[in-house]
Protein backbone atom coordinates (compact mmCIF):
# COMPACT_ATOMS: atom_id res chain seq x y z
CA UNK A 1 0.00 0.00 0.00
CA UNK A 2 1.37 3.34 -0.92
CA UNK A 3 0.63 6.55 0.80
CA UNK A 4 -0.97 9.15 -1.33
CA UNK A 5 0.61 12.48 -0.89
CA UNK A 6 -1.69 15.38 -0.08
CA UNK A 7 -1.25 18.35 -2.41
CA UNK A 8 0.15 21.47 -0.78
CA UNK A 9 -2.27 24.26 -0.06
CA UNK A 10 -2.12 27.30 -2.29
CA UNK A 11 -1.72 30.86 -1.00
CA UNK A 12 -5.41 31.60 -1.79
CA UNK A 13 -6.49 28.66 0.40
CA UNK A 14 -4.33 29.87 3.29
CA UNK A 15 -5.70 33.44 3.00
CA UNK A 16 -9.29 32.17 2.87
CA UNK A 17 -8.69 29.89 5.87
CA UNK A 18 -7.09 32.74 7.84
CA UNK A 19 -9.92 35.20 7.12
CA UNK A 20 -12.59 32.61 8.01
CA UNK A 21 -10.77 31.75 11.25
CA UNK A 22 -10.47 35.43 12.16
CA UNK A 23 -14.19 36.02 11.56
CA UNK A 24 -15.09 32.98 13.68
CA UNK A 25 -12.80 34.16 16.50
CA UNK A 26 -14.38 37.64 16.45
CA UNK A 27 -17.91 36.19 16.62
CA UNK A 28 -17.00 33.89 19.50
CA UNK A 29 -15.32 36.79 21.35
CA UNK A 30 -18.36 39.07 20.91
CA UNK A 31 -20.77 36.41 22.12
CA UNK A 32 -18.57 35.77 25.16
CA UNK A 33 -18.23 39.48 25.91
CA UNK A 34 -22.01 39.99 25.66
CA UNK A 35 -22.68 37.00 27.89
CA UNK A 36 -20.22 38.15 30.57
CA UNK A 37 -21.40 41.77 30.58
CA UNK A 38 -25.12 41.13 30.29
CA UNK A 39 -27.12 43.15 32.81
CA UNK A 40 -29.33 40.77 34.73
CA UNK A 41 -30.97 43.59 36.62
CA UNK A 42 -34.64 44.45 36.87
CA UNK A 43 -35.93 47.62 35.22
CA UNK A 44 -34.95 50.82 37.06
CA UNK A 45 -37.41 53.49 35.99
CA UNK A 46 -37.22 57.21 36.70
CA UNK A 47 -39.45 60.08 35.59
CA UNK A 48 -38.55 63.77 35.44
CA UNK A 49 -40.16 66.97 34.25
CA UNK A 50 -38.61 67.70 30.87
CA UNK A 51 -39.15 71.38 30.05
CA UNK A 52 -41.01 74.40 31.20
CA UNK A 53 -44.76 74.30 31.59
CA UNK A 54 -46.72 75.62 28.57
CA UNK A 55 -50.15 77.22 28.73
CA UNK A 56 -52.44 76.86 25.72
CA UNK A 57 -56.14 77.84 25.82
CA UNK A 58 -56.31 77.68 29.62
CA UNK A 59 -54.70 74.22 29.74
CA UNK A 60 -51.28 73.64 31.30
CA UNK A 61 -48.98 71.13 29.58
CA UNK A 62 -46.28 69.54 31.74
CA UNK A 63 -43.77 67.57 29.61
CA UNK A 64 -41.99 64.62 31.19
CA UNK A 65 -39.42 61.97 30.32
CA UNK A 66 -39.29 58.42 31.68
CA UNK A 67 -36.03 56.43 31.42
CA UNK A 68 -35.23 52.75 32.00
CA UNK A 69 -31.70 52.56 33.45
CA UNK A 70 -32.04 48.89 34.41
CA UNK A 71 -31.13 45.75 32.53
CA UNK A 72 -34.52 44.23 31.71
CA UNK A 73 -37.34 45.54 29.58
CA UNK A 74 -40.45 46.98 31.22
CA UNK A 75 -43.93 46.75 29.71
CA UNK A 76 -47.10 48.68 30.58
CA UNK A 77 -45.21 51.37 32.48
CA UNK A 78 -47.68 53.52 34.41
CA UNK A 79 -46.73 57.11 35.29
CA UNK A 80 -48.81 59.11 37.77
CA UNK A 81 -48.96 62.86 38.36
CA UNK A 82 -50.55 64.61 41.34
CA UNK A 83 -51.06 68.33 41.58
CA UNK A 84 -51.27 69.57 45.17
CA UNK A 85 -52.54 73.09 45.80
CA UNK A 86 -52.73 74.27 49.42
CA UNK A 87 -51.83 70.74 50.57
CA UNK A 88 -54.77 69.07 48.81
CA UNK A 89 -54.74 66.94 45.67
CA UNK A 90 -56.65 69.02 43.14
CA UNK A 91 -55.88 67.07 39.94
CA UNK A 92 -54.29 63.80 38.95
CA UNK A 93 -53.05 62.41 35.67
CA UNK A 94 -52.03 59.01 34.42
CA UNK A 95 -49.95 57.89 31.43
CA UNK A 96 -49.25 54.39 30.12
CA UNK A 97 -46.14 53.53 28.11
CA UNK A 98 -46.40 50.19 26.35
CA UNK A 99 -42.74 49.19 26.14
CA UNK A 100 -39.46 50.53 27.57
CA UNK A 101 -36.30 48.53 26.92
CA UNK A 102 -32.99 48.93 28.75
CA UNK A 103 -31.49 52.38 28.17
CA UNK A 104 -34.58 53.63 26.34
CA UNK A 105 -36.51 56.79 27.17
CA UNK A 106 -39.96 58.07 26.24
CA UNK A 107 -41.49 61.52 26.47
CA UNK A 108 -45.04 62.69 27.04
CA UNK A 109 -47.04 65.41 28.75
CA UNK A 110 -49.64 65.74 31.47
CA UNK A 111 -52.42 68.28 30.92
CA UNK A 112 -53.94 70.16 33.86
CA UNK A 113 -56.72 72.73 34.02
CA UNK A 114 -55.10 74.48 37.01
CA UNK A 115 -51.67 76.09 36.98
CA UNK A 116 -49.08 73.63 38.39
CA UNK A 117 -46.82 76.59 39.31
CA UNK A 118 -49.31 77.52 42.06
CA UNK A 119 -48.81 74.23 43.87
CA UNK A 120 -46.61 71.19 44.07
CA UNK A 121 -46.48 68.66 41.23
CA UNK A 122 -45.47 65.08 42.04
CA UNK A 123 -44.51 62.72 39.20
CA UNK A 124 -43.81 59.05 39.85
CA UNK A 125 -43.69 55.65 38.19
CA UNK A 126 -46.53 53.65 39.71
CA UNK A 127 -46.06 50.21 38.14
CA UNK A 128 -44.72 48.08 35.28
CA UNK A 129 -44.88 44.51 34.00
CA UNK A 130 -42.12 42.22 32.81
CA UNK A 131 -42.81 41.08 29.24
Amino acid sequence: MTKTEQPKRSMAEWVTFSVASLILAIIISLVGYTWLNEKNQPPMLSVTKKQTIREIDGQFYVPFEVVNNGGDTAASVQIMAELLINGKVTETGEQQIDFLSSGESEEGAFIFSQNPRQGKLNLRVASYKLP
